[in-house]
């Protein structure tokens, strides 16, 4: 006779615990949250807004681990292929270098190869090219910095997309509240009347008049988004130091810049600001001239 008041109750029991089972996985305002778990997570982490652009550029920066040699270099004065090219015999590969030419501060990029024969004098061999560009004569030494260079690339200043004209939203909209004219005619009768004021002396009491100190000269400002222009990036102060003294030569002012890039030192050479687009352009066109091709506008 026990039997089905044992099934009775064991089926009460589970309809119970199924019951507080459902009751726990709700929260305060009465909703399943169990259920929330298998909903798709629509959050991302590190995406860029949706208006900004990102674009790239690409600079040349010194690499002396790579390659670099501070010795006497030679033209033998024959002509030569190949363009503008310098070759050392401790090279394995070949690489893209700058060549500077310690005597008259000129330089130029050009490409670097081993050097297969041994032949007396100099270990570095350089083109007629490259000689014609670091001004050395035919059979004349000349101290040379040669050293390899990376391309890096690096993110330039978001630009943000333009705003469409449907993506504004259009102002609320304006109630106008006539006034009550007997309001305003009541208002204005129950005003205090202005009392007049007797006239001052017709003989002013001179008031002492303090010195005014000149104001100062503002610092010169730019509205361009990149007033500079950056000459290269070095590893070397005393090539940054160098390039800043040609374009001091020039007639143009250059600043040299410090800054550290993991755990490594380097120097940027820039030139400005400049006020104007116009004035901007100039200041490339002049920076170019004098052989630094690969130079271009900055922020700072």
């Amino acid at each position: 006779m026990s039997r089905p008041n044992t099934r009775s109750t064991l089926r009460n029991g589970a309809v119970l615990t199924m019951a507080l089972a459902f009751l726990a996985g709700c929260d305060e305002s009465g909703q399943f949250v169990a259920m929330q778990a298998f909903k798709p997570n629509t959050e991302t982490e590190g995406v860029p807004e949706p208006g900004a652009v990102i674009k790239t550029t690409e600079r040349d920066v010194e690499a002396p681990d790579v390659f670099s040699a501070n010795e006497a270099g030679l033209w033998d004065g024959r002509p030569s292929l190949g363009g503008v090219w310098v070759a050392h015999p401790d090279v394995t590969e070949p690489e893209r270098v700058i060549i500077r030419n310690s005597n008259n501060d000129k330089f130029v990029v050009g490409a670097l190869f081993r050097r297969e024969r041994d032949i007396p004098g100099p270990r570095l061999q350089i083109s007629s090219d490259a000689a014609e560009a670091l001004g050395m004569l035919a059979g004349a030494p000349a101290e040379l910095n040669v050293t390899a260079l990376r391309k890096e690339e690096v993110a330039l200043e978001p630009v943000e997309a333009p705003i469409e004209a449907d993506a504004v939203a259009a102002p609320s909209e304006v109630t106008a509240t006539p006034l009550d004219p007997i309001e305003s005619a009541a208002a204005a009768i129950d005003a205090p009347t202005p009392t007049i004021q007797p006239l001052a002396s017709a003989t002013p009491t001179p008031t002492p008049v303090a010195a005014v100190a000149p104001a100062p000269v503002p610092a010169k400002t730019s509205s361009l988004a990149k007033p500079f222009i950056q000459i290269g990036i070095f590893s070397v102060e005393d090539n940054a130091t160098r390039t800043a003294k040609q374009m001091s030569s020039a007639g143009v002012v250059p600043t040299v810049k410090t800054f550290e890039r993991d755990g490594k030192s380097f120097w940027r050479v820039v030139v400005g600001p400049a006020a104007t687009s116009g004035e901007r352009s100039d200041l490339l066109a002049k920076v170019k001239s004098e052989g630094f091709t690969d130079a271009y506008a900055v922020k700072n």
